[in-house]
């Protein structure tokens, strides 16, 4: 029993000695430039040079930080920031620099909130409103933004291509209007979004409808067609 107790001491006596001797061993290698890798240098891609100017300002502060302890969620904190940002990469380059390639969210549409345009981003968020040379529809009405994300997707699965819709209307109700390129004013119903749209294409490329201006699908297993 003695001798088994012996043991245990002896073997935690090694162990301190091997952890102190080690520690001190490595003193010179701590106090090195090896664990010394300040940040020198952060390059940003993928938006404007005057964009990418910004985030590189916010991203200042890492300059001359230990590039090992720097982690993800810094620069969630703050690329989340900027709403023109989609998606991001980071990538560290040992020893001192970083890049960041961002990718540009698609600007949808256009819509205003307290009389003032923005631009809605496919990253779900508002941007603000500069000149841009693509057609984008308009959106009216207090939208919530994933609505919209939401209508979009059905009608890219549907027939109609999304770059001829040029005005979309949003009611409290939750039911949406669009118009096309042509004119063509379509009411859609509360549901069945997807097959009400199939439908409203058909119309719309049929001769005999070639006049109307209005396609009323809100209530179930009927169609109204107007010229006004």
């Amino acid at each position: 029993m003695h001798q088994q107790i012996d043991k245990k001491r002896k073997l935690y006596i090694y162990l301190f000695l091997l952890i102190f001797l080690t520690t001190i061993n490595n003193l010179p290698l701590i106090n090195s430039g090896y664990l010394k890798l300040k940040i020198n240098q952060i390059k940003v891609s993928g938006l404007t040079d005057e964009n990418n100017f910004k985030i590189l300002k916010d991203l200042d502060e890492l300059i001359s930080q230990n590039i090992f302890f720097v982690n993800k969620y810094y620069f969630l904190s703050i690329l989340e920031k900027n709403n023109l940002i989609h998606s991001f990469k980071v990538t560290k380059i040992y020893p001192n620099s970083i890049e960041v390639q961002v990718k540009k969210t698609e600007l949808l549409a256009v819509t205003d909130r307290n009389n003032k345009k923005f631009f809605i981003g496919s990253n779900g968020k508002l941007i603000n409103f500069e000149s841009y040379n693509k057609s984008l529809p308009y959106v009216f009405g207090k939208i919530k933004i994933k609505n919209f994300i939401e209508l979009k997707k059905i009608i890219v699965k549907s027939k109609f291509n999304f770059e001829e819709i040029s005005e979309l209307y949003f009611f409290p109700s939750g039911r949406w209007d669009i118009k096309n390129n042509k004119g063509i004013l379509i009411k859609l119903p509360e549901t069945n979004l997807l097959k009400a749209l199939n439908l409203a294409y058909h119309i719309t490329i049929n001769e005999i409808f070639k006049n109307d201006k209005v396609i009323d699908l809100r209530i179930y297993n009927y169609v109204i067609s107007t010229n006004e």
